[in-house]
């Protein structure tokens, strides 16, 4: 593995999948800085205890990947920490289709996974403007510690970490790891679609090597490269990927 250490994962009481994306060692040999840049599950269901875990991080910008209606309907809990909310919303198309096929006893494995893949290869496509607002923000060293999220930190915060980690030169083998982990450390999914079958329901809320792997396939058909897609989708030129890797790269 390609690391120096894991990156630290923060407990909470109150939500899951909180973690540093700091640690990840680079192609050339560099390190991702720690206490930079966070990933996490909605912040919605934070505890007094979570909010000084989170405060003790030195957090200054919460940027929220949900929906605008996901977010109305589970507020973030940060209050004290002095926190700037940043609105990236990408909204959850695929949940509708999945609600849809529960309901008419069309779900099995293979549905699912169709539209989860089709869900991935959206996000270079039409979500771009909410990861555009994310990476805007994170560029902005005043901005950062941050923590980005969505709901269950898996699809939407997954895509954006691992295209961070590749812009950063982290190998995608590691890339992959860091996105596979969040099956050992979402803990939202418990008792969520227990009319299905154990098959069914895991297409839904495991995060799956396929699932992003669809998503670069796409970068790399419409743009060329994650470099590319960076610049023309994203608006970060070679400058700014320069100075996001000075800033969140240590030797």
């Amino acid at each position: 593995m390609d690391t120096i250490d894991l990156p630290h994962v923060v407990a909470l009481e109150g939500g899951s999948n909180f973690r540093d994306l700091g640690g990840y060692r680079t192609a050339d040999g560099r390190t991702v800085r720690r206490g930079s840049v966070f990933r996490s599950a909605h912040l919605g269901t934070l505890t007094d205890a979570d909010r000084l875990a989170i405060g003790r991080l030195g957090v200054r910008t919460v940027v929220d990947l949900r929906g605008v209606n996901e977010a109305a309907e589970t507020p973030h809990k940060v209050e004290g920490l002095g926190c700037r909310i940043v609105g990236a919303h990408i909204e959850p198309g695929v949940g509708e289709k999945i609600r849809g096929a529960v309901a008419d006893g069309s779900a099995n494995p293979f549905v699912m996974m169709g539209f989860l893949t089709d869900h991935y290869r959206d996000y270079p496509r039409r979500c771009a403007p909410g990861f555009r607002t994310l990476f805007a923000t994170l560029s902005e060293d005043d901005h950062r510690p941050l923590v980005f999220h969505c709901t269950a930190g898996k699809d939407r915060t997954g895509f954006a970490s691992a295209l961070l980690l590749t812009l950063l030169g982290v190998p995608w083998e590691t890339v992959m790891e860091d996105y596979l982990r969040t099956n050992d450390l979402w803990t939202g999914h418990i008792g969520r679609y227990p009319e299905l079958d154990i098959d069914t329901r895991a297409a839904i809320v495991e995060a799956r090597t396929p699932y992003l792997e669809a998503a670069f396939d796409v970068v790399r058909a419409d743009y060329g490269s994650p470099e590319a897609f960076a610049e023309k989708a994203l608006g970060l030129d070679a400058k700014l990927r320069d100075r996001l890797k000075t800033d969140l790269l240590v030797s």
